[in-house]
């Protein structure tokens, strides 16, 4: 626009001085034809002021459009802020995740640098960071070359105040993450090009893109106070037991809101290319275990939904069980028979296998694929990972599966099959999505309502005389289910005695209707080491007490208020010296 108009001026200009030149001329021919020399010599006055005018004229246009136009698109102008690229992330609450903030890239033309080593030093002092071989390869690249981006406005301010010629700036719009490493796998980051690579800034990026244009935010499903207190409590129990991994997420299970997601290893998104790879992985979603006893609450509910078992049948785990190629064997055998309610309890795997041997293969790979476990999380994350299920559903892998051995699934699998089974038996989508307040979500019923009503009993008796009870918090009815599944080595080709995943899947509360306000919570830890006690680092050891500290601490944000404890099944409990818990 302002080239156009300068084009303008100076056309306009040229026309005028031409006409009027032709017209000085042939007035001097009349002139001198007429024999007139005052009008000769009043037409030469009047050539010389319209030289001085048209000047002055040239002048004032040139000053008019350098004062209106000369900033327009130049890199050093105080520009006005570029329009965000990206919608604002918030929590559930409103809290700021992730902006789109002005900042400043640098740039250099050594062919309008008046003195090369006044700049050198000026920049050196002001810009420490700049390594000074990149500083020198641009003051000698002999044309206009990028120096260094992401400057505050601040540090633009302070350079632009040395009034260094050859030196401009240009906006650029920088994704910032003000929190830091505080829920970065479920934020996620973007590209230099502002274009979202992980967590919800990929998985939304066409949505926070038209947030920004529409100039409202994005809210995510989470809780800043619940992700923190998460976080805390998982951080502590990683200090303690040294994993190579860790795991702790919260679900509302009637929404499959994701209230809390958090990592460890972790990073800082506002320095992702810096961060290893290893911290990257959101295990939660893209990491896949054999979870061990955890999915026996999964062949309980399909023992309990096909009319199999009662909480009060019986199991007779006194000896070994062999089916398939299999022989199995309790982690601390009791040697006597169980009722389905102490066969959770115990944590027993021949208990378990002889459940699963009555409802059979076809029917128990039926409920399996019907809970989830067969296919990704559903949930709007990129890096939902497929599962490793058994390429043939025979006794064996029957037997495997059922005690959480031969099957692979994430972290947020396990969740959602959980929550379809406890919030009566409605397998729903997860979401790290806000979702609007009294929306109804819907799925395929995977178990009857009563199934629901008993599954959350089982796992409540867990927690007051089973594996689980370091995970008990009073007046909050916390429900849950062990896990410790020893690592597959596919070199030695045989299950590692050194190397597992511990984890313990909860649910509180667990009294009331099915309709009542019940989030799931899950801690796991990959390959635990024993801390100073010396035990083995198991579900019960290492991940139940940070489940319950986790369900303590998050109680009053999600409403739920202690009340009288319940002790379902007070008459089969666990002996509590035992853990309860197989290898």
């Amino acid at each position: 626009m302002s080239l156009g108009l300068q084009s303008l001026g100076a056309d306009t200009v040229s026309r005028w001085l031409a006409r009027t030149m032709w017209r000085l001329e042939h007035a001097f021919e009349r002139a001198r034809a007429s024999d007139k020399p005052q009008d000769d010599a009043r037409i030469r006055i009047f050539f010389v002021a319209a030289l001085f005018a048209a000047g002055f004229l040239t002048l004032a246009i040139g000053a008019t459009s350098a004062a209106l136009f000369a900033n327009t698109g130049r890199a050093d102008s105080l520009a006005p802020p570029v329009g965000a690229a990206r919608g604002d992330l918030v929590d559930r609450n409103g809290e700021l995740l992730a902006a789109d903030l002005l900042h400043y890239g640098l740039y250099i033309d050594p062919r309008e640098i008046w003195d090369a080593a006044e700049t050198r030093r000026a920049l050196r002092a002001a810009l420490p960071g700049v390594a000074p071989e990149r500083l020198e390869k641009a003051l000698r690249s002999g044309r206009r070359t990028f120096l260094v981006g992401a400057l505050t406005p601040e540090v633009r301010a302070k350079v632009y105040e040395l009034g260094l010629p050859g030196v401009s700036f240009e906006p650029e719009e920088r994704r910032v993450y003000p929190l830091g490493y505080t829920a970065a796998h479920l934020i996620g980051f973007v590209d230099g090009g502002g274009e979202g690579l992980a967590g919800a800034e990929a998985a939304f990026n066409t949505d926070i893109h038209d947030a920004a244009a529409a100039g409202r935010n994005m809210p995510l499903s989470i809780d800043l106070r619940i992700q923190a207190a998460a976080e805390d409590e998982l951080y502590k129990s990683v200090a303690q037991f040294h994993p190579k991994g860790a795991v702790a997420l919260v679900v509302n299970v009637h929404s499959g809101e994701i209230l809390a997601l958090a990592n460890y290893p972790t990073f800082d998104p506002n320095k992702a290319g810096a961060a290893s790879l290893d911290a990257r992985v959101n295990r939660a979603a893209a990491a896949i275990y054999e979870m061990g006893s955890t999915f026996k609450g999964f062949t309980v509910a399909a023992g309990l939904d096909s009319g199999v078992a009662t909480p009060m049948s019986t199991f007779d785990a006194r000896e070994p069980f062999q089916l398939g190629y299999r022989t199995i064997h309790d982690y601390h055998a009791t040697r006597k028979v169980l009722t389905l309610v102490e066969v959770f309890q115990h944590s027993s795997n021949i208990g378990t296998a002889r459940l699963a041997s009555s409802i059979g293969v076809a029917r128990l790979e039926r409920y399996f694929k019907a809970f989830g476990l067969t296919e990704p999380a559903k949930v709007e994350l990129l890096e939902s990972a497929r599962p490793l299920a058994p390429k043939v559903w025979d006794e064996d892998a029957m037997a495997s599966t059922s005690f959480g051995h031969g099957m692979n699934v994430s972290p947020l699998a396990v969740a959602r099959a959980y929550t379809g089974l406890l919030n009566g038996g409605k397998l729903l989508p997860l979401t790290i999505k806000k979702l609007p307040p009294g929306a109804r979500v819907d799925g395929p019923q995977i178990v009857s309502p009563r199934t629901s009503e008993s599954l959350l009993q089982i796992m409540r008796a867990n927690v007051t005389g089973g594996s689980g009870k370091s995970a008990n918090v009073l007046g909050l009815n916390v429900g849950g289910k062990t896990g410790t599944g020893d690592k597959f080595d596919p070199i030695a080709r045989r299950y590692s005695t050194t190397r597992q995943v511990s984890s313990f899947a909860a649910v509180f509360p667990t009294d009331g209707p099915l309709t009542a306000p019940r989030y799931f919570v899950l801690v796991l830890m990959d390959e635990p080491k024993p801390d100073q006690t010396g035990l083995d680092p198991t579900g019960g050891i290492v991940a139940a007490p940070a489940a319950g500290r986790i369900i303590e601490r998050i109680a009053p944000f999600v409403g739920v208020q202690r009340r009288m404890d319940t002790a379902p099944f007070t008459e089969v409990t666990a002996d509590p010296t035992d853990p309860g818990e197989e290898h």
